[in-house]
């Protein structure tokens, strides 16, 4: 038995191309292929597809994927029509070949605290770094592996914490604009290791003295991190012939309701409209450090809904609900577009009404 793909390739050579293209292509390969093979199916194909020989690992369908990964789980997870794209198309220089130079730049925040061990840890992070969801929005973020590196060398004791930490955050964009999430095939968590960076940043242990945040904070004129507070509780919301309107879900990283929601709309009688942005996160965690970030973020996730014809947003989390509504005319600016005509409601008030539709 053989895989069939039909794979939209990328195709650009910094020397001769003004923009980059897609070719189409329908390959069968071996059940044991692996996610390299791919690729070489392909330059069988065309002669002048090229892919890095060392340090591979390319997009598919917007996931970051290593050379070794088997096409059978790539089937399972994404199906059999697959886009191939370099790690970031921005950095292409030749087809899926990028000039990775920030990848070593980002390193050299912790070089003079950085043991020859740590540097080579690093470079196990490559997929990592091209990982970051955080740069589609800031090209200059100095990546999450940096990140992880400095968690790591922190957590093992390493006697220049202070430095580290004023590295990684005092960058243009780093450690206080990472709302940590990753596009991985294989996807890697590493939330916890950012928010004890940020804790870390935040709190010095000897209250007599302001924190290296407050300092930090100062140097760049931002507002001292508040903790959240909690929303109090709105009356209902009720949308008007909500049955007649086509309606997105926006879940963010909970995914728990996402059939329920489905089937509800199904239930009562009209169209879901599916995001590409589902369960990405929309920047309400970076809105008292960096509000033009926090805002592409959420008009990225509105602009997703209101592109492809949604009329209603349902939205999960009520803090991130919040911010749309309170930030709606920051983030229209931000975006430079109006986002007109676009209802939000929560999903429990969207459950509540639909229950009363469908009784």
């Amino acid at each position: 038995m053989s895989q069939k793909l039909q794979v939209k390739a990328f195709f650009f050579n910094a020397k001769t191309d003004y923009l980059p293209y897609y070719k189409y292509f329908n390959l069968t390969l071996a059940d044991e292929a692996i996610a390299k093979d791919i690729l070489i199916a392909i330059s069988k194909q065309n002669w002048d597809f090229s892919y890095p020989q060392l340090n591979l690992v390319f997009k598919i369908n917007n996931l970051v994927v290593e050379e070794n990964i088997s096409v059978a789980n790539i089937i399972k997870k994404l199906g059999t029509e697959l886009t191939i794209d370099p790690v970031n198309s921005y950095r292409s220089t030749n087809g899926l070949i990028i000039n990775n130079d920030d990848f070593m730049k980002s390193f050299e925040l912790l070089a003079p605290f950085a043991s020859e061990a740590n540097k080579a840890h690093y470079k196990t992070l490559y997929a990592l770094h091209y990982a970051s969801e955080t740069e589609k929005f800031d090209r200059e973020y100095i990546g999450d592996a940096v990140l992880i590196l400095a968690h790591k060398m922190i957590s093992e004791g390493n006697e220049n914490k202070e430095e580290i930490l004023t590295a990684i955050t005092s960058a243009h964009s780093g450690l206080l604009d990472c709302e940590y999430e990753n596009n991985l095939f294989n996807a890697q968590d590493h939330t916890s290791a950012i928010d004890e960076l940020k804790t870390m940043v935040s709190y010095n242990r000897d209250d007599e003295h302001p924190s290296l945040l407050d300092m930090i904070k100062g140097r760049f004129n931002i507002k001292k991190i508040e903790q959240p507070t909690e929303i109090p509780k709105k009356e209902t919301k009720t949308i008007e012939n909500i049955a007649q309107k086509q309606i997105a879900y926006y879940s963010g990283t909970s995914q728990e309701e996402s059939n329920v929601i489905s089937q509800i709309i199904l239930d009562i009688g009209t169209k879901e409209v599916l995001l590409t942005r589902a369960n990405k996160l929309s920047g309400q965690t970076l809105i008292e450090n960096n509000k033009t970030l926090a805002f592409k973020k959420a008009g990225a996730t509105l602009l997703d809904a209101f592109d492809a014809g949604a009329e209603i947003l349902v939205v999960k989390d009520v803090n991130t609900l919040d911010m749309f509504n309170t930030h709606h005319k920051a983030i229209e600016k931000t975006l430079g577009r109006e986002i007109i005509g676009l209802e939000l409601l929560s999903s429990e008030d969207f459950i509540t009404q639909a229950s009363s539709i469908t009784s």
